[in-house]
């Protein structure tokens, strides 16, 4: 079993403010979905965090929220408190706003963890820290940069044995820009419901 960490504290300024966790593609929400996906998981999922972000009135049974312990630093934050709090050695992060991701995607993420300290797929954008698997051993590297300012969570890669899943592999589970398709602005939120709807 694994612990699974879905960051929703970003600020989400450049789709003014709002939770991008609660927006709707295909008829549920972006969060239902990913909840779904991990429910589907191999070898399986026990332990699912919300970290980041305000308490919400309302949270999906079996899913624990999880305060950052080191606010106001990025995923890095997330990360570090996931790590803090999970319950197994292995976590799957994902960003709260992937509409795309599957149970197929995650489930080779985590098949190939065993060797590695991060499994991280990397396209032609480049890394994608934020659809990606990390040991326990990340905490204290996490731990040091969050400390000295450093708070770019690719950083942790410098250190860390680094599992890399080519664009090429990722073709197996669909296409890798939409598999990894992130909610940043309105316009990419249009153009995930335009895909979905011509697919």
């Amino acid at each position: 079993m694994v612990s699974a960490a879905i960051l929703i504290g970003g600020t989400a300024s450049r789709f003014d403010g709002r939770d991008k966790s609660a927006l709707v593609v295909d008829g549920q929400t972006i969060l239902s979905r990913q909840l779904d996906a991990l429910a589907g998981v191999a070898p399986g999922v026990n332990d699912v965090m919300l970290v980041g972000g305000a308490p919400r009135p309302v949270v999906p049974d079996g899913v624990r929220e999880i305060a950052d312990i080191v606010p106001g630093c990025g995923p890095l934050s997330g990360l570090h408190a996931a790590l803090s709090a999970a319950r197994h050695d292995v976590t799957l992060l994902l960003a709260c706003d992937m509409p795309c991701v599957t149970a197929p995607l995650l489930s080779h993420l985590l098949s190939l963890a065993e060797s590695a300290d991060v499994v991280v797929p990397r396209t032609e954008r480049g890394y994608h820290p934020l659809c990606a698997v990390y040991s326990r051993a990340c905490l204290e590297p996490a731990a040091r940069r969050l400390a000295s300012g450093d708070f770019r969570l690719a950083s942790l890669f410098d250190e860390m044995r680094v599992r890399v899943v080519t664009a090429d592999a990722l073709e197996a589970f669909g296409n890798p820009d939409r598999l990894l398709a992130n909610v940043n602005t309105s316009l990419e939120y249009r153009a995930i419901e335009a895909n979905r709807m011509q697919s």
